[in-house]
């Protein structure tokens, strides 16, 4: 990973929607005793004003009068590579939240690769991670860059929850399904705008994904124990009673990926996942199917953005059902033989938690160099962090892993 470049991270896209909330976090997380003083930072866009407003934004917000002058501001655009290249030359990592990543993400990722520089993105979209990877992971690994997707509540959450519930199994894990839960604050729940956006252009692209992985040509991950079954397009939990379905972002698919690193790579056993998000009675999911066309409505208009706002006293829970085996003798069995539930909560998803974990993934890129993989290339959050203490930053930071009995579900 590059250094004695002029900034260790930038944010790209900074006075963009999401981009200003990551800008409030670095500069926060800039302020805390691991980086104060030390974190040399920059953000950038197209227009110098709109990049100094959302400085000044954080400047006042967090009552930090010296960012406005500390705060590096380079230009550049998505649509000029030498731009990007300008960018990328100046910085150890680059942080994109410039989405959707489908249709802006692949010139940040090249820029950054040719000028051996790491990148992290929030992107949600399996067409474009897996993308990167068919395009990118060699070169990635020939300059010693990482260039890991998903990074915020697509799929951080998930991936390094499955491997929170792996660690905490006195045993070997191998299957898990995960219910995603959001908590209402006073203004009612919202469902994450990336989350939404990826659903969306993932329904509408399915065939161009199986070319990928075509292309990729992965080997399917074999099965250990028992088989994980999976549930109706609409069913009722009785782990959680409510009604499910399956949750439509990206966690499956970026699960699966930092399985089959850790089984190919790191010969570790492979867990079965499976992605559900709960809807509450039969009224809730109803009510469902409107409130997702309203959310995509009011995205798309300033005044829907400012409503949208007023929801961040919302919260998610993501509840971890797991099943494996005390021994490897017992795998013999058929059936597993010891469970465990796991949890992890946090606040608003999309621009309260989304920064909080794009940015701590960061922090680990940056201090816990020993223990990334070995090499760089295209990675999951997963594969990326599975031995780091990016885990412990997003405890110390409001995202919170725990073990729970199942009595208390």
């Amino acid at each position: 990973m590059a250094t004695g470049r002029p900034f260790e991270v930038v944010v790209f896209g900074a006075s963009g929607f999401t981009g200003q909330y990551v800008v409030q976090e670095v500069a926060r997380v800039a302020g805390e005793d691991e980086l104060r003083g030390s974190l040399r930072w920059a953000v950038a866009g197209r227009n110098r004003e709109k990049l100094q407003a959302a400085v000044d934004k954080a400047a006042e917000k967090l009552g930090k009068t010296e960012l406005k002058s500390e705060v590096g501001i380079i230009l550049c655009d998505v649509s000029d590579p030498s731009s990007l290249a300008n960018m990328a030359k100046q910085a150890a990592i680059v942080l994109n939240c410039v989405g959707p990543y489908r249709f802006f993400g692949e010139p940040v990722v090249k820029a950054c690769v040719e000028n051996g520089t790491s990148c992290i993105d929030i992107s949600g979209e399996p067409q474009f991670l897996e993308g990167m990877y068919l395009n990118y992971n060699d070169k990635a690994a020939e300059k010693g860059v990482y260039i890991i997707g998903s990074c915020g509540f697509d799929s951080i959450p998930a991936d390094m929850g499955v491997l929170y519930t792996r660690n905490s199994l006195k045993g070997t894990l191998t299957a898990v399904e995960s219910f995603l839960t959001v908590k209402s604050g006073p203004e009612g729940s919202c469902i994450h705008d990336g989350t939404w956006k990826s659903a969306i252009h993932g329904f509408a692209d399915q065939g161009s994904l199986k070319k990928i992985r075509r292309q990729i040509g992965h080997k399917p991950l074999p099965v250990t124990g028992r088989k994980l079954k999976r549930r109706g397009a609409l069913f009722y939990s009785n782990e959680l009673k409510q009604y499910s379905i399956p949750f439509m972002g990206s966690d499956v698919s970026v699960v699966k990926r930092t399985q089959h690193y850790l089984h190919t790579d790191l010969k570790e056993t492979p867990v079965q996942y499976a992605a559900y998000a709960t809807v509450g009675g039969l009224g809730t999911v109803i009510k469902l199917m409107f409130a997702g066309l309203l959310f995509l409505m009011l995205v798309k208009f300033n005044f829907g953005r400012k409503l949208l706002l007023k929801m961040e006293e919302s919260s998610f829970e993501m509840t971890f059902f797991g099943e494996g085996y005390r021994t490897q003798d017992d795998l013999q069995l058929g059936k597993p033989n010891v469970k465990i539930c796991t949890q992890v909560k946090g606040p608003e998803a999309g621009y309260v938690a989304t920064p909080i974990a794009m940015v701590q993934a960061a922090v680990a890129l940056l201090k816990d160099k020993p223990s990334l993989p070995k090499k760089g290339g295209v990675y999951s959050p997963g594969a990326a962090f599975s031995n780091t203490k990016l885990i412990d930053r997003l405890k110390q930071h409001g995202i919170e892993f725990s073990v729970i009995s199942q009595p208390e579900v």
